[in-house]
């Protein structure tokens, strides 16, 4: 799945053609979905503020996303944690 969200925001040195139609993917996975990118970055945004309460996280090799499963999408995430964090 990182290699497909790589290649769609342009971190590939693949064709165009090839880069054309993994985005096309992308968003027909966010239609189906009926959500939004900019819901999508909110969805983002909360799990992290969740998940930060109670673990130090690597948000810059954190991976959300939607993923199409025949009849169905699923979201998923790939969040390194680096350590939890003590209760207050």
């Amino acid at each position: 799945m990182l290699d497909v969200l790589k290649r769609v925001f342009g971190m590939s040195e693949k064709k165009s053609g090839a880069v054309a139609k993994e985005r096309l993917q992308v968003v027909l996975i966010h239609d189906r979905a009926s959500i939004s990118p900019e819901i999508m970055e909110k969805i983002k945004e909360e799990i992290i503020s969740v998940l930060s309460k109670y673990m130090n996280i690597n948000r810059t090799e954190m991976e959300i996303a939607l993923e199409n499963d025949s009849d169905s999408v699923a979201l998923v995430a790939n969040i390194p944690v680096n350590s939890m964090r003590h209760a207050r």
